[in-house]
């Protein structure tokens, strides 16, 4: 079975962010993720996830002003320099936190528009550059990056819009330390076939996330059935994290009965190791 890794950015809202790595913790997670840590020293942050004990698998690289709706600079060809300072930034964070990936989200390269064919080839040279740099960066600091396709019913526009695109993009980018992240709720609202999906994407998924489709509460409610991908993915070797990225239909901990029965305690998974 996979070992579940909570979503922090999702999951125990119910108190501030420093406090839910002890949360997660306290719940019989062994490991965390979130989207963004940088509204807090990097070395409060690493404080509060060595005081929970818990391993930090997976966060993301600054994506902009997301209060504007900015997902991302990866695809932008203006935004060289806050690139640049983005990324510097989240390998300092992911040295302190001892974090092994960090996922550069693409951007959305027309907001509010359609790109057309030669729009969307010139935003994928500028997208392809930039991971190799940050890919090269990462390397030299021991660290690997990730890209993630994200459905356009909750992200319109997003340069990386479904597993096909994004396996294609990988293959652009040619870089030993990239890899794909795996999210079994855009995947099945972009691609569906889930069984196929993972299979044929194992030899490049370095992680995966969760929940349900179509509403992203709980992860074993909706139309994916929970215990059959789990299933796929030990058929498939896949030795990494399985981060919980849903929102919870309730309180955090009032929903996590699909946790318990599937990794007891998780206490036990602190014994192992990171993908």
């Amino acid at each position: 079975m996979p070992r579940f890794a909570a979503n922090l950015s999702m999951m125990f809202t119910e108190v501030p962010f420093l406090e839910r790595f002890q949360a997660a913790a306290d719940a019989g997670f062994a490991a965390v993720e979130y989207l963004f840590p940088y509204d807090h020293p990097a070395e409060e942050v690493a404080a509060a996830r060595r005081d929970a004990g818990v391993e930090q698998v997976l966060f993301n690289a600054p994506a902009g002003d997301w209060a504007a709706g900015e997902r991302g600079l990866a695809c932008l060809p203006d935004r060289q320099e806050e690139f640049d300072r983005g990324l510097e930034t989240a390998l300092h964070y992911a040295e302190a936190l001892d974090c092994p990936r960090i996922h550069v989200m693409a951007g959305i390269p027309r907001p509010g528009g359609e790109l057309d064919a030669a729009g969307r080839a010139a935003a994928r040279e500028v997208h392809v550059r930039r991971v190799r740099q940050a890919a090269d960066a990462a390397a030299a600091a021991g660290r690997r990056v990730l890209i993630e396709p994200i459905n356009p019913v909750d992200m319109p526009g997003y340069l990386l819009d479904s597993m096909r695109e994004g396996r294609d993009v990988l293959e652009q980018i040619d870089h030993p330390a990239v890899g794909l992240q795996l999210d079994l709720y855009h995947a099945q609202i972009t691609d569906g076939d889930l069984t196929r999906l993972i299979r044929s994407a194992a030899d490049v998924v370095e992680h995966v996330q969760i929940a349900s489709v179509p509403d992203r509460h709980e992860p074993d409610g909706g139309e994916i059935d929970l215990d059959h991908v789990l299933g796929v993915l030990d058929d498939v070797g896949y030795a990494g994290w399985v981060g919980c990225e849903y929102r919870p239909a309730g309180e955090t901990r009032a929903g996590l009965d699909w946790f318990h029965r599937r990794a007891g305690s998780g206490r036990a998974d602190r014994r192992g190791s990171g993908a």
